[in-house]
């Protein structure tokens, strides 16, 4: 077909090829576009040096046909580029030859991914990649925060190419895909009914289509005559489909679209592109039409096309070098010629940069650089847009005041967003949940069942919780439980069936463990987590020492070591000056024990005179309060809420002794016991409370066990059936607690947890526990009987530091002032010894301070006395020579020390006869 070559010898023919498949409307429609953008563009730029010259190929929907129509328009037309094909499996071929030729593939309409021009690096893609489009589609449903959604795409190139970035785009918001659903495209109206009644029996109702208009509208028309399109489903289309709604070929397919989500990439309006419409509406006769976005592209492929040409240098317009590209040179196949000029037009259409008809034209890669998304909603034959998404800025809603896309009017004019899956029923009750069949600790799931045609009623802690939640669920959920026999009694194998669907969920005493998370999920636990050792009581009634439980043995030794302390430093501080504290050295150091001692509660009679002593004392007596009201009130714990000891404390003391324990039957607290340590011989199951209390009660030297291991909830029924024979100590291994079970990425698992959680916080939860596991009236409260808190050296430390740096400084102060006041021994006579001055120190130390206030009186009225002036009163003081000057007094009080009778002779009057002799020598002298 001629572009429209003029006279101007002048201008160069730049021969373009056009690959179509003429007998489709698409194509069709293309083609028409084509020639309208050729036509027009050179009308606008008449002066142009280059025209295109177009040699339109039909290749009749045939692969290897499209492949021969390329290698035809290369070898034999020389052509320079090549528009088309439709498809993107129809391209895959042509970009081979492409490459070796060295021709530019331009494309307007293969959007599939597996086409890469990273690859094939004369591959144009004049239209979006669909990957692109993931994203978004992953934020509208992260939007309305569904988690599952089945994907519907066709069985070709085009449907395969964006599963694996679709994939991850939702799996990245957390999405879980249920399943794929592959639809040919020459399936047959039957074959499409059939696949979609298999997804009308799953849970999930948000469906993802990528396929493309023509399989699209059927699976739609389908959908509608068997009810998913109603209330609660939710369909999703993608760009490639959703451009073509309202067009030119499917324009009466609107009344099928009710509800639909729809992401079709923006067309901005434009003076041009209105301009366009009206021509359009002309060729095609129809009011109501509307030219698609391949149209629009197509035309803008011809326009940049043309331009790059303008651009390109034509000196290198020829085809040489000819090489083989097949080893059999026998057909036209057998030789490929390579272009000139290809590279040098891939380069300016690099380079073209204008806004065309669909919206700013820019190859980022060679592919056309992304835009903005807009999200449909179609109603009824009109289409509104609820918001956009842009690859820099996300999900953008048009009303600013909603969290959520919206307004939207869903399948079945509803208005209330669905919540994306159903409990899939067909007249039957499809929802079974498992439940485990026990043979002991019925209090969790106890199955009675007398006639095995009635339907399953199991009873329990574990069921009432589960009801409990699903009472709290938003909706309905029509389940019935089914009995399971687990095998080993081990419940990896009830798990297994969740993950296989022959259950839909599992109820019971489940642990929550990391192996089962592989294949299942769980709800947040709704039991305490751990496993501890449950252990005999002992009676600590009849202990001979008993009372010496509170504190500690360190703690003992400590208060005694400061009693005799204490009563050290008041002896220091008081026997110079209070008579209390005198006499012979056993009455002494009785009396200071004694002082010191009866602080305890408070029954000393001596007489505190020294300032120094005073201020220690009050310290000390105020340790002594604090120390006495904590033994007390710990004694009276003791021998109340503690009175039954646990027979064994820690799992060490088992292992070292060799004692055997036991751990409920198929237990994964096999395993642990294991790994502690515990050898097989110590090891003995049991399947009920009842078995667990009889070898307890026997005991290893009975063929029992000396501790049973279980998680707490297990713990907790027993001793609400035995009371106070038992003790729960020590948390051994740690564990999460007992959960349901639901498939993988399952919506209910959420939901459940929501509810199971606003359950805990309610009265509802402890009502449930207090019926299933009610404690006798005689039971103490709590269960978990604590190690012995006997009271330790570090409870008092502080109060120590205070008493013994109050008592140091006490005693340094004292030493200071009696080192003053005897100076005059340590410095004035430099003739006597060392040894000697610090007898005379030992001697002062231990005589009367008569300078206290004590004595005063005593003394000066001795002093005033007219028998006692300056007059010895015995024989023994008139022979003492009196000193003649002071530096002969330290030698004369030497030996007047001497001549004075010792106490342990002396008699009262002596002993004050003596005092009054020493005053009156001190006032002589």
């Amino acid at each position: 077909m001629d572009g429209g070559l003029g006279q101007n010898p002048t201008r160069h023919e730049i021969k373009v090829g056009v690959v179509l498949d003429l007998k489709t409307n698409f194509s069709k429609i293309c083609l028409t576009s084509i020639n309208m953008s050729l036509s027009e563009f050179y009308q606008a730029h008449p002066n142009y040096r280059t025209r295109l010259a177009l040699h339109v190929r039909d290749f009749m929907e045939d692969i290897v046909e499209a492949t021969v129509a390329a290698l035809d328009l290369i070898n034999n037309e020389k052509v320079s580029a090549i528009i088309g094909p439709r498809s993107s499996l129809q391209a895959e071929f042509m970009i081979r030859l492409a490459n070796k030729s060295q021709v530019p593939i331009i494309t307007f309409s293969g959007t599939s991914p597996l086409l890469t021009p990273i690859r094939s690096p004369y591959f144009v893609r004049a239209t979006l990649n669909d990957s692109f489009q993931v994203r978004a589609i992953a934020a509208i449903v992260k939007s309305f925060e569904w988690r599952r959604v089945v994907i519907i795409y066709v069985d070709n190139e085009f449907g395969e190419g964006m599963m694996p970035n679709l994939s991850d785009a939702l799996r990245d918001v957390h999405v879980f895909v249920s399943t794929r659903s592959v639809i040919s495209l020459e399936a047959s109206n039957d074959q499409i009914t059939n696949q979609l009644y298999k997804l009308m029996t799953m849970q999930t109702r948000v469906f993802v289509a990528h396929m493309p208009p023509n399989l699209g509208f059927r699976v739609i028309q389908k959908a509608r005559d068997i009810g998913m399109m109603g209330e609660g489903y939710v369909w999703i289309f993608t760009d490639g489909m959703t451009n073509w709604i309202g067009s030119t070929e499917h324009g009466s397919n609107l009344e099928n679209m009710q509800g639909v989500l729809g992401l079709r990439s923006r067309i901005p309006n434009s003076k041009e592109l209105g301009n366009f419409s009206l021509r359009w509406e002309k060729i095609f006769g129809q009011a109501n039409a509307k030219p698609n976005v391949f149209a629009l592209r197509a035309y803008d492929s011809i326009t940049a096309l043309a331009t790059a040409v303008e651009k390109t240098n034509t000196k290198n317009l020829r085809y040489d070098n000819l090489i083989s590209a097949f080893l059999n040179n026998t057909t036209d196949l057998g030789t490929l010629g390579v272009s000139r000029y290809g590279p040098s037009l891939l380069k300016s259409l690099s380079d073209v940069d204008f806004n065309g008809l669909a919206g700013k034209f820019k190859l980022v890669n060679m592919e056309l650089e992304p835009s903005t998304f807009d999200i449909i909603n179609f109603i009824g034959k009109e289409e509104r847009i609820i918001g956009s998404w842009t690859q820099s800025n996300g999900l953008v809603n048009e009303n600013p005041t909603s969290e959520r896309l919206g307004p939207v009017i869903w399948p079945g004019k509803s208005t209330v967003i669905p919540r994306g899956w159903e409990i899939p029923t067909d007249g039957k009750k499809r929802f079974k949940v498992g439940v485990p069949l026990k043979r002991g600790f019925l209090g969790f799931v106890d199955v009675k069942q007398a006639d095995p045609r009635k339907a399953t009623i199991p009873t329990g802690y574990s069921i009432e919780v589960f009801e409990a939640a699903l009472k709290r669920l938003p909706y309905s959920v029509i389940h019935r439980y089914v009995t399971f026999d687990t095998p080993n009694h081990s419940y990896d194998t009830l798990v297994e069936q969740v993950h296989n669907g022959m259950f839909d969920a599992a109820v019971g005493d489940i642990t929550i463990r990391a192996n089962r998370f592989v294949s299942v999920d769980f709800t947040l636990p709704y039991t305490e987590s751990g496993v501890f050792m449950l252990v005999p009581m002992k009676d600590n009634e009849n202990n001979t020492w008993f009372f010496l439980l509170p504190w500690s043995l360190g703690l003992w030794v400590t208060t005694a070591c400061f009693f005799i302390f204490i009563g050290f430093i008041v002896w220091i501080l008081e026997h110079r000056v209070n008579t209390d504290f005198r006499g012979p050295p056993h009455h002494q150091i009785g009396t200071s024990f004694w002082f010191s001692f009866s602080t305890i509660n408070f029954a000393h009679r001596e007489k505190v005179v020294s300032n120094l002593a005073r201020f220690v004392v009050i310290v000390w007596c105020f340790v002594v309060l604090v120390l006495t009201q904590s033994y007390t009130a710990n004694l009276t714990s003791f021998l109340t809420v503690q009175r039954l000891k646990p027979e064994v404390t820690t799992v060490n003391e088992l292992i070292e002794n060799k004692e055997i324990v036991g751990y409920q039957n198929g237990s994964f607290v096999l395993e642990f016991l294991i790994k502690k340590g515990f050898q097989g011989y110590q090891l003995k199951p049991y399947n009920s409370a009842e078995e667990c209390h009889n070898l307890l009660i026997n005991g290893t030297s009975k063929g029992g066990i000396a501790a049973a291991f279980d998680e707490v909830a297990y713990l907790k029924l027993i001793i609400s059936q035995y009371c106070n024979k038992y003790a729960i100590v020590e948390p051994s291994f740690k564990s999460s607690g007992f959960g349901f079970v639901f498939p993988k990425n399952s919506p209910l698992t959420d939901d459940v947890s929501r509810a199971i959680l606003e359950v805990i916080e309610n009265d509802e939860m402890q009502q449930i526990e207090n019926k299933w596991f009610s404690k006798k009236s005689n039971c103490s409260d709590p269960t978990f009987i604590p190690s012995h808190n006997r009271l330790s050296v570090s409870s008092f430390w502080g109060l120590f530091l205070i008493v013994g740096v109050t008592s140091l400084l006490a005693l340094l102060v004292f030493v200071a002032f009696f080192f003053y006041e005897h100076r005059h021994t340590l410095y004035e006579d430099s003739e006597i010894s060392f040894w000697r001055k610090l007898t005379i120190l030992v001697r002062s130390f231990d005589e009367k301070d008569i300078k206290s206030h004590m004595f005063k009186d005593s003394a000066v009225h001795n002093v005033s006395s007219p028998s006692t002036q300056c007059t010895p009163r015995s024989s023994t003081m008139q022979n003492i020579p009196w000193p003649q000057n002071p530096s002969e007094n330290m030698e004369f009080e030497l030996r007047r020390v001497s001549l004075v009778p010792s106490e342990e002779f002396s008699t009262p009057q002596l002993e004050q006869d003596e005092d009054e002799e020493a005053n009156t020598l001190r006032e002589v002298e």
